[in-house]
């Protein structure tokens, strides 16, 4: 048994001399029917926008704090005491900032053990002590509430959630170990490990009190007035406290290992292997049917030790920075002032791709969008998708019925271009050939006024050849979506040598107000996502066509942590498309991209693939191994992730390079990992494409070096 109290934190407080301290402010309050509540409030000293954080000086004032309140319930001073936040916010968790510095194998053992040390003084004050969610609570906050007594959530608290697995560690304050304890095994699930793996999902408040992860839901007007009266109830014993979700002997010895189980096979399925963070989630809320608190503490401090100290918390750490930093103040963007307003958005077509960009836009900008197309009969079908899509919205809740209906009448479709006269913005989303791009623009330009920005969702053409035409060619920008466009976080906003700097900042403030992170390419054939899933695609296509089976392709990538195999890719963009990119891919770069004839083969095949119930690819399907030509000469696994990663690095490589004709693609590399997190699902455990590729060796053989310096990879030798 670890006896925290021995433990000599210093160094770990030391060495965070620059940490924002969330303080720990206390005083008395007196209770209604006689007592007094100690209430501590976190506050870091700022405003909402910087929420509290809770790193090692930050537990050091907390634990300060609660010493004292434990002396005084002693003296009879004291009958309770609560805890709360600053207006709007309980504490963001653990500083991720302090413990990515502090991340050698002896400092995240020590954070883990004074999580624990500091948290735990909650169930040894003397007296019963109460958390009153008042905002946001994520990971470490939401264990400073689990080691309370008792606990209270505001109505309109912004989010809950443990998002450590999505980071690549585990809840290691007691939250592994309580939570399945306190609301059974596969709500446990998820919570801790599902939930952050869909996007980092959070919990609005009901949904965590309907699980049992709170005692009592109160609104925001006066939450804080009814805790206490709630608290005050419960000392007194005429409130009841009813936690139907603890689990029973019988759901220990039965229900749990199988949950354990059959969530182990569904993350297999899903992720594959790669992630080690979910695994060791599994492993511990399995241990956890134990019931032992201090063995549980033990086996998290273990835990966390292992992975803080890892590779894949550095390379989380380093996405996590890209998502929340870099992409909120991209590359290259010019001021925003620049931007023009846009008070009318028209959408060349009304197929399935118009029709999610006038959706998005018109729910996002809130301005009329007009769409068109070549018969009144395409328009009405595009329009009978819109308004199907916002009667979804409208009927699950995220549209209120007047939401809904400024929505539908802000969208109008036509044949008459001449319509488009007042539109300040025009994006085309036509069929994907420069000459029916240029022809729509041809016939725009003229009617439109000449501020008005031109917009291409090109996903491989030359943006600079689509506007060659243009008498303003500097008015016309790439905007590049993808699928499916409510979804997908990303935007290739692609610059030609003509675009001005004020249509590009119409683009960048454009792509923000419809919610999408934007990332400025430089026009070059596939811009970044799909000139490097085409890398991808063009090397299993090479491995297939050598005769090398299917299922070893598609596990082949497993090692990198991919969401789905090459061919399910294939399968999901559609066989033309794919074998579409890697024909003009080819055409830029013969000499270093590869195309192949199966794929058009197995584009015109009905069924090519066969697949499992969960949708993961098997094999060619009868009817697919029909139609294709295969060698005799197969591949190992192995090597064709050798071949993946040196081709990435050496591409890569290429694409940085301002002196060579088919590089300067982005300005960093950190961009092109930004894109490959949001528009290919990169894995965060992966931190993107060149963190990996530094970690494999792939870019000490391409290229004798690095594309980081250090290297984005784990401190566990230190």
């Amino acid at each position: 048994m670890t006896d925290y109290r021995s433990i000599d934190f210093s160094p770990l407080i030391e060495a965070s001399e620059d940490e924002v301290v969330t303080e720990a402010f206390a005083r008395d309050i007196a209770l209604p029917s006689g007592g007094t509540l100690a209430l501590i409030t976190l506050d870091n000293g700022r405003d909402h926008t910087r929420p509290n954080t809770l790193g090692p000086r930050s537990l050091e004032a907390l634990s300060g704090v609660l010493d004292e309140l434990q002396q005084r319930a002693a003296a009879g001073e004291i009958t309770a005491v609560a805890v709360t936040g600053k207006p709007f916010i309980f504490a963001a968790g653990a500083d991720l900032s302090k413990v990515s510095s502090l991340a050698t194998e002896q400092n995240a053992r020590l954070m883990a053990q004074y999580g624990h040390f500091v948290l735990g003084k909650f169930g040894q004050l003397g007296v019963p002590s109460f958390a009153f969610v008042n905002g946001l609570a994520l990971g470490g906050a939401m264990e400073i509430a689990l080691h309370c007594t008792y606990r209270t959530v505001d109505a309109s608290a912004a989010a809950l959630a443990f998002p450590e697995v999505f980071l690549g560690i585990i809840p290691g304050w007691g939250g592994a170990t309580i939570v399945p304890n306190l609301i059974g095994i596969e709500n446990a699930l998820e919570v801790i490990v599902s939930n952050p793996l869909k996007n980092n999902r959070t919990l609005k408040p009901q949904q965590a009190f309907e699980l049992g992860l709170f005692d009592a839901i109160f609104g925001a007007a006066s939450f804080l007035e009814r805790s206490i009266q709630w608290a005050d109830g419960v000392l007194q014993g005429s409130v009841a406290v009813e936690r139907p979700h603890v689990p029973g002997k019988l759901e220990r010895l039965t229900k749990w290992p199988a949950a354990i189980k059959i969530a182990r096979e569904t993350l297999k399925s899903r992720i594959g292997t790669a992630a080690r963070a979910p695994y060791v989630a599994l492993e511990l809320l399995g241990s956890a049917r134990d019931n032992d608190m201090v063995r549980g503490f033990e086996r998290e401090d273990d835990a966390l030790a292992e992975l803080i100290s890892g590779d894949q918390f550095a390379a989380s750490i380093y996405a996590f920075d890209l998502v929340q930093k870099r992409a909120k103040r991209p590359a290259g963007a010019p001021d925003k002032s620049l931007a023009k307003p846009v008070q009318k958005v028209g959408v060349i077509g009304a197929g399935l791709m118009a029709s999610q960009f006038a959706l998005l836009f018109a729910r996002k900008l809130r301005v009329p969008v007009l769409i068109t197309d070549l018969d009144q009969s395409r328009v009405d079908k595009g329009l009978d998708y819109i308004r199907g899509e916002i009667a979804k919205m409208r009927d699950k809740g995220r549209l209120s019925e007047d939401d809904a209906n400024q929505i539908t009448a802000l969208v109008r479709g036509t044949t008459d271009k001449t319509e488009y006269a007042d539109c300040d913005w025009v994006i085309e989303a036509v069929f994907e050939e420069l000459g029916v791009k240029q022809q729509v623009f041809a016939e725009i330009e003229p009617i439109i006024s000449e501020t008005a920005v031109l917009a291409t969702n090109t996903s491989s053409l030359s943006v600079d050849e689509i506007g060659e035409k243009l008498a303003h060619p500097e008015r016309l920008v790439g905007f590049h979506f993808f699928n499916p466009v409510a979804v997908m976080p990303l935007i290739e906003v692609v610059r030609t040598g003509p675009t001005d700097d004020e249509t590009l900042a119409t683009a960048m403030l454009i792509a923000k107000k419809l919610g999408k992170s934007a990332v400025i390419t430089a026009d070059r054939p596939g811009f970044v996502v799909n000139r490097l899933l085409a890398k991808v695609m063009g090397e299993a296509a090479r491995a297939l066509d050598e005769g090398t089976p299917m299922p070893v392709v598609e596990r082949s990538l497993a090692p990198i942590g991919l969401p789905m195999g090459p061919f399910e890719l294939i399968d999901l963009v559609g066989w033309k498309v794919a074998a579409h990119v890697q024909d003009t891919m080819v055409h830029a770069f013969p000499d270093r991209f590869y195309a192949s004839e199966n794929l058009h083969r197995l584009a015109e095949v009905d069924g090519p693939l066969t697949k499992s119930k969960s949708g993961k690819v098997e094999d060619l399907s009868k009817a697919g191994r029909k139609a294709v030509t295969l060698g005799k000469t197969a591949v190992t696994e192995e090597e064709i992730l050798r071949r993946v990663e040196d081709e990435l690095a050496r591409e890569i490589r290429i694409m940085l390079d301002d002196s060579d004709p088919e590089g300067g693609v982005v300005a960093a590399a950190e961009d092109i990992d930004l894109c490959l997190i949001l528009g290919a699902g990169w894995p965060f455990q992966a931190g993107g494409a060149t963190p990996y590729l530094d970690r494999s060796g792939a870019s000490e053989r391409v290229f004798g070096g690095t594309f980081h310096e250090p290297r984005v990879a784990g401190r566990r030798s230190e």
